[in-house]
């Protein structure tokens, strides 16, 4: 506790300037207007106390003056006027504690400052926190900036267009087109079409500040910390005179624990004797003063090592300094119901961040959003492990997606400047382990170049080539780190390959409706919507101890919850939108997400399978020719429902299904899904552009545990489990196909076989136990039966083993 003391004294120190304004921005005119809900910091917020904080804590400058107030706002040019309305900076448009509450496409600002005496004969640096999207900055009538990307920071020396005394006028415009633009926007959208995308964000929607700086001053920090040499490597960059002195002084608790002098603009190596290591479970931070010429900064770091290799099984995993550690945490996408991008005080950023931590959890994915540095300052100080994904563009660019053009190059070149930007002003950050370029596809392009331009910007960390590999028309570019893949509900277990650990980017989705406390009461969205709070807690406890099996069974490394909040009216989130409820039992979360953690140390080896039974007939064989009798000898015919018809089959008869509500059910759990099986049919669809199912096995939580199927998503022949499929080759209606899915328990993959051929693999682990009934003609998914087959089926087997290759191209042509 002494060392976070001291770190404040630190900011603190640096923050006592704030209730001092730039000038006397009028308030008149200014009204929050009413959000759909309001969350506890909703009232506290006013002209007067806008962010007050120091914005920037890794780089702290003692004297600056914050402009973050009300200004005058309008939709065409000043031209020298004042604008008709008043917002609240650095609150975006289109929320409620901007005073606007609408979104505009072209905005205009204006206010006007004073520069203090005590600051004169210094350089006058105005910084902005984001803008989205392109802004223009004018100071007395004069442009003197324009910047182009709506999540990272920049700055405007504005030295040269003040006058010598009195009120300087500052004019910033924007332009924002959202999603019509290509730009990064993440899950921004002016016209949101379903619950999965949110009102978007425009203007300038991060702290506006400015400060006296030497001619020759500090503009960077660059730190990395280098455990193998118990050092911390530094680079201080600077405007001005290159190369000047520099002197750095790192202590702990106020003692020093090393001095270094050298040159700006090059790489310092600054050791740290017996290193006290950062880690969520004890997030140490060491203070940094440096100094070049006249201009001091303050600033922190944390001595840590983010890595791949083998865990105690031998299997590939993510390592923090050198030992595995589970990495559990919840997908937080930081929008706010009244001030969606922005949170509306420093505390309400600090309270996701300390309520995640409270509930046991050492990780946040922060989800295709960039924040404030401030909460990546909380996220340093409290402790969690941060996924920093990159803003996608537009979901609808991608090379993969049927139908859909490709990102332009000007639009690529674009996405690469702002993530470089990202990675730039967000690497010295401790709590920073992943950098996440592409999720599910959104935007992609040449995934395997960006990954390895990402991993060249920062060897320090691990990179993520696109989270959500099975999802979405996603594209494996083969590199990076870890290998992702999302479930829902999941979870799901991707298996470690020979060059990257294994992680679920997302899982989870529960939800709950909590009246009085809806972005839109009545259309709240879920992936499993629950009753009540009991039945949330149990579901969480239960599909998070199936984490801990994957874990320790499979070699998982990570597992993301989805999500942190409700936002808007996507409401599985563990705390309400309002952050006002916190949805499950906290005692029982945070107990079983502890003890998820605690289990990285375990790994249990799969026993090796039963042998099954020989032969080709299988422990259940149905040949439908006119009869539905098994005659496999284990007495499992099938009892047709909904009256599906006899027809001619591929051989002999088969039993033709309406892909409405016919199926047959065989009225028993025939396989046991945990170990080896496999399934095997004769099918032919008569039309195609629907999921249908031709045999599954129910489990008991509303799901199949898999599906020998088509897959409208990717038109596409597949054997499927909850969370990853194994595709074949596109069908042709009324083709017939013999197709055969099997789950290798020991090599954790699940197979697809096309008329006797191997057409498709998928990692899968673990199988789950099945105690439903195995089906044909239909599939169980969000406790609904679904996929109806429209077509024929015939020569359906069911094996309790792996068969061959050999076995599956002798069952084929046995029937050809």
């Amino acid at each position: 506790m002494r060392r976070f003391a001291s770190v404040f004294v630190v900011l603190l120190a640096a923050l006592s300037v704030f209730t001092l304004p730039a000038s006397a921005a009028p308030d008149g005119g200014w009204h929050r207007k009413s959000p759909p809900l309001s969350t506890p910091w909703t009232d506290q917020v006013g002209p007067d106390n806008a962010l007050p904080e120091y914005p920037r804590p890794q780089l702290v400058r003692r004297d600056w003056r914050s402009l973050n107030g009300v200004w005058q706002f309008g939709t065409t040019p000043p031209d020298g006027q004042p604008l008709p309305e008043r917002i609240l900076v650095p609150y975006p448009v289109e929320s409620a504690l901007s005073g606007i509450m609408r979104h505009e496409s072209t905005m205009w600002y204006r206010r006007t400052f004073t520069v203090p005496e005590s600051w004169r004969g210094q350089r006058v640096v105005l910084n902005f926190g984001a803008v989205d999207y392109q802004a223009t900055v004018s100071v007395n009538g004069h442009q003197l900036a324009t910047h182009k990307g709506g999540y990272d920071a920049f700055s405007v020396d504005v030295t040269d267009a003040l006058t010598r005394h009195g009120e300087q006028e500052l004019v910033v415009g924007v332009v924002d087109p959202t999603e019509a633009g290509g730009q990064p926007i993440g899950k921004q959208r002016e016209h949101p079409v379903n619950n999965i995308v949110y009102t978007p964000t425009s203007g300038i929607w991060q702290s506006v500040w400015m400060e006296p700086v030497p001619a020759t001053h500090i503009t960077a920090l660059d730190q990395t910390p280098d455990l193998t040499t118990n050092s911390l490597k530094l680079t201080v960059h600077t405007a001005g005179v290159q190369g000047q002195p520099v002197e750095v002084v790192a202590t702990d608790h106020g003692r020093v624990v090393a001095r270094t002098t050298g040159r700006a603009d090059a790489l310092l190596t600054i050791p740290i004797k017996h290193p006290h290591l950062w880690t969520p479970d004890d997030p140490f931070l060491y203070d940094l003063s440096v100094r070049v010429g006249g201009d001091r900064v303050t600033s922190y770091f944390g001595m840590r090592s983010v890595s791949i290799g083998k865990g105690q099984d031998g299997k590939l995993r993510t390592l923090l300094n050198g030992k595995f550690v589970f990495s559990l945490g919840p997908l937080d996408q930081g929008f706010w119901p009244d001030g969606i991008y922005t949170a509306p005080t420093d505390s309400a950023l600090r309270f996701d961040l300390a309520e995640q931590k409270a509930l046991g959890f050492n990780t946040v994915r922060k989800h295709i959003k960039v924040e404030p540095d401030r909460w990546y300052y909380w996220a340093d100080k409290l402790g969690l492990m941060v996924w920093q994904d990159m803003p996608s563009m537009n979901a609808d660019f991608g090379p993969t997606v049927p139908s859909t053009p490709r990102p332009t190059p000007a639009a690529e070149q674009q996405f690469m400047t702002e993530l470089h930007a990202m990675i730039d002003q967000h690497r010295s950050h401790p709590s920073i382990v992943e950098w996440v370029p592409f999720n599910e596809g959104w935007g992609e392009f040449d995934p395997a170049a960006v990954t390895d331009q990402v991993k060249a910007w920062d060897p320090s960390r691990l990179v993520n080539n696109n989270s959500g590999l099975n999802c979405c028309y996603s594209f494996d570019g083969g590199n990076g780190d870890v290998y992702d893949n999302h479930a829902y509900v999941g979870p799901g277990s991707p298996v470690p390959t020979d060059t990257r650990a294994a992680v679920d980017g997302e899982f989870g989705g529960l939800g709950l409706v909590v009246p009085g406390h809806e972005w839109q009461p009545g259309k709240g969205t879920s992936y499993e919507m629950e009753p009540d709070k009991a039945t949330l807690t149990s579901r969480y406890v239960q599909i998070l101890n199936q984490v801990k099996d994957c874990e320790v069974k499979c070699g998982l490394s990570a597992a993301i919850y989805t999500q942190a909040t409700d936002v808007e009216n996507e409401v599985n989130g563990l705390f309400t939108y309002d952050r006002k409820v916190l949805k499950p039992d906290l005692a029982q979360v945070r107990a079983v997400n502890r003890a998820v953690i605690a289990a990285s140390g375990q790994a249990e080896q799969p026993p090796p399978p039963p042998p099954g039974t020989p032969g080709l007939t299988g422990v259940g064989a149905w040949p439908l020719d006119g009869v539905s009798d098994d005659t496999s000898g284990h007495g499992h015919s099938v009892k047709l429902q909904n009256g599906p018809l006899w027809t001619d089959g591929r051989i002999g008869q088969g039993l033709e299904f309406n892909g409405v509500n016919q199926w047959a059910d065989t009225g028993a759990s025939i396989l046991d899904t945990t170990t080896d099986y496999s399934v095997a049919a004769w099918v032919r669809l008569d039309q195609t552009g629907r999921f249908a199912t031709a045999v599954s096995q129910d489990r008991s939580d509303g799901v199949s545990e898999f599906f020998l199927q088509y897959s409208a998503q990717d038109n596409r022949l597949a054997f499927s489990t909850p969370t990853i499929r194994a595709l074949g080759p596109v069908p042709q209606a009324g083709v017939w196909y013999h197709l055969v899915g099997l789950y290798d328990s020991v090599k954790s993959q699940i197979r697809l076989y096309v008329n006797g051929q191997l057409a498709g693999t998928a990692p899968y682990c673990p199988g789950r136990a099945a105690a439903g009934h195995t089906v044909l003609g239909r599939a169980l998914y969000n406790k609904a039966q679904v996929d109806f087959w429209p077509g024929v089926l015939d020569e359906v087997h069911v094996y309790d083993r792996a068969l061959s290759a050999a076995e599956i191209d002798q069952l084929y042509r046995a029937d050809t």
